[in-house]
């Protein structure tokens, strides 16, 4: 039979508020929480490991979970009090799984072409960015998004939430500037870099080669670092008034024109 938690007061619970709601704790305990079946589906077929699904059973079966994963995973019944204390979202699934962290070092990085196709983010500061970032990546099937001197952990429940699920589909690496310039160099990946400094239309360029795309912030760009070692900076021409756009809308035109490029040279 399954465990059963009704009490939002239960310490177990409180554990898991914490997840929620701290980095910290996502860090020291490499453990985070997803909500939503697609979500969890998604990170178990990125070879996540799930150790416990917390659930409302008059809103989703045992059978359903079930089908979800061959894993040996806990199941614990709650009450719709508990599930509201852990939800971040308004709508109600009435599902939520406990999983473990994976490390996201460049060095875990395996390109299985001799052209891969990367975006690189330096700095993202906003959790929905950088989730919009990931759903970007995974709609164009990039081989891995790297982000640069990251502002908020990977397991943020907003980045989860904003990548529907995209942050368990991508090759995902973090890392300061300097260390993933020096990857992409030892791995003759050229740096196209999103600046308005001396800089061409993106669409002149040629990315069927190893390309990295790489953004900065709207409010600051990319720091001297990437200027320096671009092999070509790049700029999407501005047809109104204003000299920049979402960084995450950026990078899916620049990634998707390389993509259109790549299919056209298949």
């Amino acid at each position: 039979m399954n465990k059963e938690i009704k009490s939002p007061q239960n310490s177990y619970i409180k554990e898991l508020v914490q997840l929620k709601e701290k980095s910290r704790e996502r860090r020291k305990t490499e453990k985070f929480l997803i909500e939503g079946q697609r979500e969890i589906s998604l990170a178990i077929k990125g070879n996540y490991e799930i150790e416990t699904i917390l659930f409302i059973p008059e809103l989703i079966s045992e059978l359903q979970i079930n089908k979800l994963s061959s894993q040996h995973i806990i199941l614990i019944e709650i009450s719709k009090e508990v599930y509201q204390k852990l939800a971040h979202r308004d709508t109600t699934e009435g599902i939520l799984a406990v999983a473990k962290s994976k490390p996201h070092d460049l060095k875990n990085i395996q390109f299985k072409t001799n052209n891969p196709l990367v975006i690189v983010a330096e700095a993202p500061e906003k959790p929905g960015n950088i989730g919009a970032l990931l759903r970007t990546a995974d709609a164009a099937n990039v081989d891995a998004v790297i982000i640069a001197n990251p502002k908020t952990d990977l397991y943020n429940p907003n980045i989860i939430r904003s990548s529907v699920g995209c942050i368990f589909t991508n090759q995902i690496a973090t890392g300061s500037t300097s260390e993933i310039i020096e990857f992409l160099k030892q791995n003759n990946v050229n740096i196209y870099c999103a600046a308005l400094q001396a800089s061409v239309e993106y669409h002149t360029q040629d990315y069927k080669l190893a390309t990295a795309i790489v953004v900065g912030t709207e409010a600051t760009g990319l720091s001297n670092e990437w200027i320096d070692h671009s092999t070509q900076n790049i700029i999407i021409p501005m047809q109104g008034e204003i000299d920049s756009m979402n960084v995450s809308v950026a990078a899916g035109i620049l990634i998707f024109e390389a993509v259109r490029q790549r299919r056209i040279n298949y």
